[in-house]
């Protein structure tokens, strides 16, 4: 069988082809993972991230491969992953830029469109690494350019470049010492190798097994590999340990005071870590970086826009509980100057305060108060000589004080009792002043802050001169119940109507995990065009029991 022209419909079944592959091979190039922190999901990110563009795919009914490709690279962009899935959406977005408004692709115009895609993706890392995908998708691209100098059976011609990706993929330890000094491939590589699998299978019309790889998996991955590809590095050797991740959706009333260039927003970034990805489309600008400062990182991109998508991920505790436990038995780490313990319940919240600096973060907090025993042992966890709690609940407050009576360390409690006051209080914190400096001008900081809260009541009451039936909403303000309303945005309105004033100049909306992205939209809109002078942040706190924390300052 011979195809010289590819269409749409043929593109289609080759990317759903390609993401099927990838899905039922992302374990095993998890296992692979090693660069440039051992944090073991390249193969479950680009799979992640090659899903949310098989799906855009799925929606088209058009049987133009510029269209196909263009839905593929959104679909990439929006669902990008990690540093891998980052760079995928790269490589196909410029593929599709590389087919700009073409209905059907002849063999030079698929290889035009490979070339554009590696083009693309280099500029998009900051600092490139051979021996990476980037290697395999520039080798695999040479070909391509080459090949269509003479072929003109596409299928063919993809063989020919599934070839030379496979052959770079073989390559790829003799460029990166650390892939050789483990003994496996470049885990992105490999992915991509998988994908072109999937192509290739589909122009042939070929079912792919469900679980095959090019490379040995059962020679490389086994309990004493997977020991060695996280043992090679120390946990304190890893130098940016907040892999963060975060889209901004751009305003144009924000654009007009800072206007957005991805080349000077990437200049910007680079000065907060490393492994840093910046891409942009005209609506958004998409971000993967390792910083030590996540926060300043979100504050860098708000200035153009509202902050979606937010991922933080502590890759130390990541590579410690990889290496296990043999290792918690290995020499003692030195202990760090300072850390801070805190609490919150909620993914959202815990993350925000992660990013934030918190060493570590005990879930717990309304309904869940954790006891001496875990604060103590979170404690023991921050391995710091002075350490700073945070409670964030009135009813945490005697625990988090006998735990810092017990411990060795200088233990120093703020009590903040609230998850607002918590995030003023660390927010205040200075690495350079001492201990008791920073605890002053931080309990200072949580006493600035407003709370209000919206829950729901277990039953019937009447307090405050305030009737309040059983399943209602409430509103919450600084501990008392000042409204309630039968629904939960309506009961925010009331609220908010007793919490903020003239003077107050930022609310920071935490919603929960009962609360819809629509609902909580809705209630931004109200609080732009009610309170106009007042700037907003918003966060997914996902928390359960409250369906909205403000914080009002």
């Amino acid at each position: 069988m011979t195809v010289e022209k590819l269409d749409g419909v043929t593109m289609t079944q080759m990317i759903l082809s390609g993401a099927h592959h990838l899905s039922n091979n992302a374990k095993k190039i998890d296992a692979l993972n090693v660069f440039p922190v051992p944090d073991g999901d390249t193969g479950t990110n680009m799979n992640l991230s090659m899903t949310s563009g098989a799906n855009e795919v799925k929606k088209l009914t058009s049987n133009s491969t510029s269209e196909v490709a263009n839905a593929f690279a959104k679909g990439l962009l929006m669902g990008a992953r990690g540093n891998s899935g980052v760079i995928l959406s790269q490589i196909f977005r410029g593929f599709a830029r590389g087919m700009e408004k073409k209905r059907l692709l002849t063999v030079p115009d698929l290889a035009e469109a490979i070339d554009a895609g590696v083009v693309t993706a280099y500029k998009a890392v900051m600092k490139p690494v051979e021996g990476t995908i980037l290697t395999v998708a520039k080798d695999s691209a040479k070909i391509a350019v080459s090949e269509s100098e003479h072929e003109k059976d596409i299928i063919v011609f993809m063989e020919k470049v599934l070839a030379e990706a496979k052959a770079s993929l073989k390559r790829t330890p003799d460029l990166l010492p650390v892939l050789k000094e483990v003994g496996v491939v470049d885990s992105g590589g490999q992915g991509l190798v998988t994908i072109y699998e999937g192509f290739l299978a589909a122009l042939k019309g070929e079912e792919l097994p469900e679980d095959t790889t090019d490379v040995k998996m059962e020679e490389m991955v086994n309990a004493e590999h997977h020991k060695v590809t996280q043992d090679f590095m120390d946990t304190s050797e890893i130098v940016y340990g907040y892999c963060t991740e975060f889209m901004v959706k751009f305003e144009e009333e924000k654009l007009a005071d800072n206007p957005f260039s991805e080349e000077n927003f990437r200049d910007e970034l680079s000065e907060l870590g490393d492994s840093l990805l910046v891409v942009s489309d005209d609506e958004i600008v998409k971000v993967h970086i390792h910083s030590e400062t996540p926060g300043n990182c979100l504050t860098l991109g708000q200035r153009f826009g509202s902050l979606v998508n937010m991922k933080i991920e502590n890759m130390r505790e990541q590579h410690t509980a990889l290496v296990g436990e043999q290792d918690k038995k290995s020499t003692r780490k030195e202990k760090a100057a300072y850390a801070i313990v805190t609490v919150a319940m909620g993914s959202g919240l815990v993350t925000l305060f992660e990013s934030l600096g918190a060493s570590v973060v005990i879930e717990g907090g309304q309904t869940m108060n954790p006891s001496t025993q875990d604060i103590t042992d979170a404690i023991k966890k921050a391995n710091a000589k002075n350490i700073l709690i945070l409670p964030n609940n009135k009813n945490i407050l005697m625990a988090a004080d006998q735990a810092a009576e017990l411990a060795e360390e200088h233990v120093e409690v703020v009590p903040t009792k609230t998850i607002p006051q918590g995030i003023s209080a660390i927010l205040a914190f200075h690495p350079d002043s001492d201990i008791n400096e920073n605890k002053k001008v931080m309990d200072e900081a949580r006493k600035q802050v407003k709370t209000g809260q919206i829950t729901y009541a277990v039953r019937d009451t009447q307090i405050d001169g305030i009737t309040i039936e059983k399943g209602n909403f409430m509103g919450i303000d600084e501990g008392k119940i000042v409204a309630t309303h039968t629904e939960k945005v309506e009961a925010a309105k009331l609220l908010l109507k007793e919490l903020i004033t003239d003077d107050d100049e930022i609310l920071t909306v935490l919603y929960g995990e009962d609360v819809k992205e629509s609902e909580a939209e809705e209630l931004v809109s109200y609080v732009e065009e009610t309170y106009g002078d007042v700037e907003i942040e918003v966060h997914n706190g996902n928390q359960p029991i409250y369906s909205y924390i403000f914080s009002v300052e």
